[in-house]
């Protein structure tokens, strides 16, 4: 069993599905499918399990691809320790962020990383996907979630508040909610899926509420959503970083301060995958990252 033939294992069992595992390999589906059956005939066994969707790896196939693994990170360190010889940090860093922590927050935060580090290659997506991490591209994503995938490292980088607000003008005109209810009866914007109610969750010590919601105004672009607000459009729910600087101005009232509300969840977190080699440029970024995020909400809890 030849080092090729393990490394297209472990592609296709990290891809998921034959299709995806061609497209990294620059191969066809057919050619992909030939090769898994050629290394299933040397070994005697079955080593993953096929539906129209996705592969899962059968027993032996998951201690085989454990091997692979190994080996292919073995290789990737050590052409890293040769490339890195009499050099100063170097390398490449996928990152995904969310689109809107990911430009009005975390933007700051990778300029002074580059500033830092000039010779690391920053390959940086703004979307809000957890997909994206079997891609090769991505090495770390940083995501808001209510938990994170099992399948996932990941490391908490703090919690996301979302509050519920207004411009001066519209709060002069309209009454705002006052209870979470009363969020059905306002033109409502936010993020959320197009097409789609929206689930709003509400806390109040050990009380619960989940209001369901058809936003007027809908984007991931927290910009825009903030100048909707601003506009006297109808009441946000958006994170509090979005609108901190327009509340702190008095442009901007907030309600519902006694209740907690998460749309997508109130936890934000480091992710990547746990068997994938890490180059030495990301586990500075990892280690970046984590150490801003803590600065971050020492900040906002002495604000």
């Amino acid at each position: 069993m030849d080092h090729n033939a393990l490394t297209l294992l472990v592609e296709i069992i990290d891809s998921g599905n034959l299709s995806r595992a061609a497209a990294k390999l620059k191969m066809s589906r057919a050619n992909v499918s030939y090769h898994l059956g050629q290394l299933e005939k040397s070994v005697g066994v079955q080593l993953v399990r096929r539906t129209t969707r996705r592969v899962e790896p059968t027993e032996v196939g998951l201690r085989l691809y454990e091997h692979g693994r190994s080996i292919r990170n073995e290789l990737a360190a050590a052409a890293e320790t040769i490339r890195s010889l009499g050099k100063g940090l170097q390398g490449r860093v996928g990152l995904a962020v969310p689109s809107g922590y990911g430009q009005l927050v975390m933007s700051d935060w990778l300029i002074a990383f580059k500033r830092l580090y000039p010779d690391i290659v920053l390959d940086v997506i703004f979307e809000n996907r957890v997909d994206n991490l079997v891609r090769d591209e991505v090495d770390i994503a940083v995501r808001v979630l209510p938990t994170p995938p099992d399948n996932l490292v990941a490391r908490h980088m703090g919690e996301m508040n979302y509050v519920a607000c207004a411009s001066i003008d519209y709060a002069g005109q309209n009454m705002l909610p006052q209870q979470p209810e009363d969020l059905r009866h306002v033109p409502l914007i936010t993020s959320g899926v197009v097409g789609q109610q929206l689930l709003v969750r509400a806390y109040q010590g050990e009380l619960r509420k989940e209001i369901r919601l058809e936003p007027s105004l809908i984007s991931e672009h927290f910009p825009f959503l903030r100048q909707g607000i601003m506009a006297g459009l109808g009441v946000g729910i958006v994170p509090d970083y979005v609108i901190r600087a327009e509340v702190e101005r008095g442009e901007v009232v907030t309600t519902l301060r006694d209740w907690r509300l998460s749309i997508f969840g109130n936890h934000m977190y480091l992710l990547w995958m746990p068997n994938r080699h890490q180059t030495k440029a990301v586990r500075t970024m990892i280690s970046f990252l984590l150490e801003q995020s803590q600065q971050a909400g020492s900040l906002a809890a002495l604000g």
